[in-house]
């Protein structure tokens, strides 16, 4: 089960599970679609594919939720 990582580890924006808009790498590096599209879609960390990562059903978080483990290190 994926992770789903709360935010974007190069600028720290928020990404909740439920909403669009992150880009995952095999490792389930994260970032938002702004540094995505500035990472040309490749993992900085691994030199993985960043793909759009799935979203999360809110009625589904409380059985699975998301994690609260942030990556951004400012």
């Amino acid at each position: 089960m994926l992770e789903m990582r709360p935010d974007c580890e190069r600028c720290g924006t928020d990404l909740p599970a439920e909403s669009p808009g992150a880009f995952i790498c095999s490792f389930e590096c994260t970032f938002c679609a702004t540094c995505a599209e500035n990472l040309d879609d490749i993992c900085p960390n691994c030199g993985g594919e960043l793909m759009d990562r799935p979203t999360r059903a809110r009625k589904l978080q409380e059985k699975f939720p998301p994690s609260t483990d942030r990556k951004f290190t400012p």
